[in-house]
C-alpha cells in the first residue's frame, strides 16, 4: 500500500520519486538531512508558517534565517530573498501557505544562480500548480497527510524529487539506515509510513480533484458574498495559480468595525468555527528567542499579518446553505 501511494503521488506531481514517511515534519527533516547540512549552514524560510518548518531546520543542525512575506498571498517574497543570502546560505525553504504555491519560478531562478538547494514546504498544497507546474517539483518537495490536510492518511508525509541520489538517501534514513535487512549504511531512524495509513491516503487520492474543485467553488462563493466590507481583505489567487484552498484566510484590518478576535467570537456564538493560522511569528516564542540556531529579523509584513488573519470554513463537506450562513453571519457581524 505504501508503494501504491508513492506511485499515485508521483503521478499527480509528475516527479520521478515519491517517498512516503511518517509525517509532514519527518518529510522536512529527512529532506534537510539528505542534504548533509553542517553546523553554521543557513536555511532561509518564511517567518509565517507552522512550527514544523522551523523545527526541521533546527533538527538538521542548520541555522534558520527568515525573509518577509507578501501580503497578497502570504508566501515568501522572492524580491527580498536575495538580501538574506550569505556565504553560509545552503537551502531556500519556501512555504506554500494555505494551498497556494509560492512564486517557485523566481525562487528557483535565485537558487540556480547561487547554487542553492530548494526544499519546498508544500504540506498544505497537494494538487496546487503555478503556471502548470505542480507543487513539490522544485528540488525536494514535502507534503503532509495529517488529518486536517486536503488529502489525509490520518498521519503521514511524502517527499517528492527527481534527484535519484536524494530519493535513495531518504529511503535509507526513514528505515534505520538499512539498505537490506541488518545491512546498515548510515545512521537513520524509524520514519516509515504504515500500510494502514497508506491505504487511507490512497483511498483519498482518487477524490483529490473533486475535493479541490469543491474547495475552489466554496472559496469563490465566499469571496463573491463577502465583497465590499470595510476592513475585510479577501484572499487572492495569484496569476497562473491553481489554488487548492487548504484554508480560506481573510484579513481583519484596523478599518473593520470589530477586531479579529471579536469577529471570531461573534461567529462562534452563531455556531461557525474559525481559526487563526498563525497568531505569532514562528520564532516569536520563548524557546526560540535565545536559540543559537535562530536568526530572528525584522519582518514587518509578516508581523502585521499575524494580527489580522482569520480562516473561515471552506472544506468540501460544506453545503450551499452552510456557505450562505457563513457569508450572512460574517456580514452581519462586521456591518452591525
Amino acid at each position: 500500500m505504501v508503494e501504491r501511494l508513492e506511485q499515485a503521488i508521483a503521478g499527480i506531481t509528475g516527479v520521478e520519486h515519491a517517498i512516503a514517511v511518517s509525517s509532514g515534519t519527518a518529510a522536512l527533516s529527512l529532506s534537510l538531512q539528505a542534504l548533509d547540512l553542517k553546523p553554521g549552514d543557513e536555511v532561509i524560510t518564511s517567518p509565517f508558517t507552522f512550527v514544523a518548518t522551523l523545527n526541521a531546520i533546527l533538527a538538521s543542525g542548520a541555522t534558520a534565517v527568515f525573509s518577509d512575506i507578501r501580503p497578497d498571498d502570504f508566501n515568501i517574497d522572492p524580491a527580498l530573498l536575495a538580501d538574506q543570502l550569505t556565504e553560509r546560505t545552503k537551502v531556500l525553504l519556501p512555504v506554500s501557505l494555505y494551498g497556494q504555491m509560492a512564486d517557485m519560478a523566481a525562487i528557483d531562478e535565485l537558487a540556480t544562480k547561487h547554487g542553492l538547494a530548494i526544499v519546498e514546504d508544500s504540506a498544505q498544497a497537494i494538487g496546487a500548480t503555478r503556471h502548470g507546474r505542480s507543487a513539490g517539483t522544485f528540488g525536494i518537495g514535502c507534503f503532509s497527510l495529517y488529518a486536517t490536510k486536503n488529502v489525509t492518511a490520518g498521519e503521514g508525509g511524502v517527499i517528492t524529487t527527481d534527484r535519484s541520489e536524494i530519493a535513495e538517501r531518504v529511503r535509507l534514513l526513514r528505515n534505520q539506515g538499512m539498505r537490506s535487512r541488518y545491512d546498515y549504511s548510515c545512521i537513520g531512524g524509524n520514519y516509515r509510513l504504515s500500510d494502514i495509513h497508506a491505504a487511507v491516503g490512497l483511498s483519498q487520492i482518487g477524490h483529490l480533484q473533486a475535493f479541490c474543485e469543491r474547495r475552489r467553488y466554496n472559496a469563490e462563493r465566499l469571496s463573491n458574498g463577502l465583497q465590499g466590507i470595510a476592513g475585510l481583505v479577501l484572499p487572492q489567487v495569484m496569476d497562473g495559480c491553481s489554488h487548492v484552498w487548504h484554508q480560506y484566510t481573510v484579513r481583519v484590518t484596523e478599518d473593520a468595525s470589530c477586531t479579529r478576535e471579536e469577529l471570531s467570537s461573534k461567529l462562534a456564538r452563531r455556531g461557525i468555527a474559525t481559526s487563526i493560522h498563525y497568531p505569532r511569528l514562528v520564532f516569536d516564542y520563548e524557546c526560540y528567542r535565545e536559540h543559537p540556531q535562530v536568526m530572528a529579523s525584522e519582518v514587518p509584513v509578516a508581523s502585521r499579518i499575524t494580527s489580522e488573519v482569520l480562516a473561515l470554513p471552506v472544506h468540501p463537506q460544506l453545503t450551499d446553505a452552510d456557505l450562505d450562513r457563513v457569508i450572512d453571519e460574517t456580514r452581519s457581524a462586521l456591518l452591525a
